[in-house]
Order: structure tokens, then sequence, then C-alpha cells
């Protein structure tokens, strides 16, 4: 049982893990502030472009 637990304790292949996780989390939130941020102005874009071209906006 001690030698289990002494190779658990030396495997970081769980800690690397969660790392790349953190990471993917990290990124997700950058993303998802990024098209928040940019999300209405691109949003009012494409409704001047339909009020441009007649089409009804709504």
């Amino acid at each position: 049982m001690s030698q289990f637990l002494k190779s658990f304790a030396k495997n970081e292949s769980g800690a690397t893990a969660i790392e790349y996780g953190l990471i993917a989390a990290g990124i997700s939130v950058v993303i998802i502030t990024a098209v928040g941020l940019i999300g209405g102005r691109v949003q009012a874009t494409f409704e001047g472009i339909a009020t441009s071209l007649g089409a009804e906006v709504g």
C-alpha cells in the first residue's frame, strides 16, 4: 500500500491535466468577454446594413 501511495505522489499527469483545464477555462473567459464587448457593435452594424437595404429590423 505504501508503494502505491509513493507512486501516486510522484505521478504528475493529473496535475498536468488540471493545468490544461485551467488554461482552457482562461481562454474561454477571454473569448466570452471579447464576444460580449463587440457583440453590440456587430449587431448595430448589421442593423444599419439591413436598414439601408430596406429590410425590417427587429
